[in-house]
């Protein structure tokens, strides 16, 4: 059985959803051949050295996930894409790149976080090319970590708002980019998250047909998981 979650947003300040999470660990996901994590597994990511209480807690149980000889994999998204190998070791997962592809009953699956999907909010990729960079990056963990995890959080707050301030549309993903990435990696089935607006969508990609399934966003009241395999959904 191989499970799918996405944009779980674990932080501080959501413990109930950080509590879902360690029991999905803890049972759903022993039973799994590999768990695909595909993105904003934390609300905001200021670096490897964060071991506060949620960090320390997430770490402990991955790693006694993957100790069991589950597979775990991690698709970095745009809320926590300053994890890094150090997380990975501490914890036995694997870090995916942006785009990923495996076979998944015999289909060939891309696999990515759905940001780079949203080609339409100009704003957002340009400041995603500026923050994926190594001076960049290298600034902002410079700073003290307390500093860091203050800024993260001014910066949840100013992000509420200005998504505020932005049509939907802006938000979603693109359809024609959908396709061009797909017909790009050479695969009919898609699947990511980022727009929290679970579904299934089927179209034709050059002649043939084509899937785009869209994970859901966890909350207090649970998480919602794609199954293949086994319990197949």
């Amino acid at each position: 059985m191989i499970l799918f979650i996405s944009d779980l947003h674990l932080s501080f300040d959501k413990p109930q959803i950080t509590r879902h999470f360690i029991h999905f660990l803890q049972t759903n996901a022993r039973q799994a051949s590999s768990v695909y994590i595909l993105g904003d597994l934390f609300d905001a990511w200021v670096g490897d050295d964060d071991f506060t209480a949620t960090s320390a807690k997430v770490r402990r149980e991955l790693k006694q996930l993957t100790d069991t000889g589950v597979n775990v994999y991690l698709q970095r998204g745009n809320r926590d894409f300053l994890i890094s190998e150090r997380f990975a070791r501490g914890t036995g997962v694997v870090l995916l790149d942006d785009y990923t592809v495996i076979e998944l009953e015999g289909q060939r699956t891309l696999l990515t976080h759905g940001d780079l999907l949203c080609s339409d909010d100009l704003a957002y990729q340009a400041f995603r090319v500026k923050s994926r960079t190594q001076a960049w990056q290298q600034n902002v963990l410079s700073k003290p970590l307390w500093l860091r995890l203050l800024a993260a959080r001014w910066y949840r707050l100013r992000s509420f708002w200005y998504k505020l301030k932005k049509s939907s549309d802006i938000m979603d993903v693109n359809p024609i980019t959908v396709k061009h990435i797909m017909a790009q990696y050479d695969c009919s089935q898609l699947i990511h998250g980022h727009t929290h607006r679970a579904g299934k969508h089927e179209f034709m990609l050059n002649g043939v047909k084509a899937t785009r399934i869209v994970l859901s966003e966890w909350s207090n009241h649970g998480g919602s998981v794609l199954s293949f395999g086994e319990t197949s959904e």
